[in-house]
């Protein structure tokens, strides 16, 4: 709110509505707002609540055991981009979220770095991912740690984290309409995949259909997502902080109708109550105004100064300024050369 004109109470009404999926172009219409300032207000609720998922979900405080990863396909303007999430099954938390002009192993290894960076300690986990080749690898990549074989000096090794499992769920589409599913298991066994989908109530079979709901959610919420839109994006950081809103809203603010079942909890409850991140119900207002911790301060490296020229140095002839000459400098004890035109002789 820093720095703002407008009431905070029309900015709250505004970014609740942005947060509900509402297109900037009716906001504009009904409170007679700039449409560059609606575009201000909802890139800076976006960055706050970017720091408040780092400073509350990204700090490894998160007990996963059952994560889903998919990407979207986000149809701006002149351009295509891509948006990577991740969510927790169990407790049905947004968890990472990463925004690309291109599908490629960057973004798969960005997105588990991310996910990685809010589990807790080693332990057995579930991945469910689509068919994407990328998704395998990454998931490795992010989720190993070092360990020393031999005593004594040497390197340690990269080893994956035992009792992760893997799984890839491929659905065969024919004109719109799902013709075979195909499940397998690229690491880990088909046992252990089953007993953590009973623990975490995923399921009976290796399925996506958690994330796939959760980007329906993100699609609806998020105009720029719309399939067809008149109000597509432009750059990357406006779906970034839309994606961010989203998220945080979805996070803190709005309790899940799943979770607030009898076959959960039984009481109005949102994914971070859930994963034991808060104890309440949180508002808008109190989502944009929450306080960040700021980063702690590094003493800046000193840069050493040049001394003072030596004695030895004061008492040599210094260099006439100006352009370098390539000869050297006159001797002091050479009796000088007159000036002048020489005499003429007879």
């Amino acid at each position: 709110m820093e720095g703002l004109r407008t009431p905070a109470e029309l900015v709250m009404r505004v970014v609740i509505l942005l947060a509900y999926g509402c297109p900037t172009q009716a906001i504009v219409h009904a409170y007679e707002v700039d449409e560059r300032t609606v575009a201000e207000w909802q890139k800076r609720a976006g960055k706050h609540c970017q720091k408040v998922h780092q400073a509350i979900v990204g700090q490894g405080r998160v007990d996963a055991h059952h994560v889903q990863a998919d990407e979207i396909r986000v149809k701006g303007c002149q351009m295509i981009a891509w948006m990577g999430l991740a969510i927790d099954v169990s407790t049905r938390l947004w968890m990472a979220g990463v925004v690309s002009r291109e599908r490629d192993k960057a973004l798969a290894d960005q997105l588990l770095q991310r996910v990685r960076a809010c589990c807790q300690g080693i332990g057995a986990r579930l991945f469910c991912t689509d068919g994407w080749a990328a998704y395998p690898n990454s998931i490795k990549r992010a989720f190993r740690e070092k360990v020393k074989k031999t005593a004594g000096r040497g390197r340690a090794h990269l080893e994956v984290w035992p009792d992760l499992c893997i799984a890839t769920v491929i659905k065969h589409v024919k004109k719109h309409r799902l013709i075979e599913v195909t499940r397998k298991m690229t690491l880990g066994t088909l046992e252990q995949a089953q007993k953590l989908l009973q623990a975490t109530l995923g399921g009976t079979e290796l399925n996506t259909s958690f994330i796939e709901r959760f980007n329906g959610t993100m699609r609806e919420r998020l105009a720029c997502l719309t399939r067809k839109c008149r109000h597509a994006a432009r750059r990357l950081e406006t779906i970034e902080a839309g994606m961010y809103l989203i998220g945080g809203t979805y996070n803190f603010c709005f309790p899940h109708h799943e979770l607030s079942t009898s076959k959960h909890l039984g009481h109005p409850c949102t994914p971070a109550m859930a994963a034991g991140l808060t104890d309440h119900i949180w508002s808008v207002s109190e989502l944009l105004q929450y306080k960040v911790a700021p980063t702690p301060w590094v003493e800046p490296k000193r840069v050493r100064r040049r001394g003072k020229a030596s004695v030895c140095d004061q008492t040599l002839p210094k260099r006439p300024r100006g352009r370098r000459s390539l000869h050297p400098l006159p001797d002091p004890t050479l009796p000088k050369r007159p000036r002048g035109r020489p005499p003429k002789v007879a």
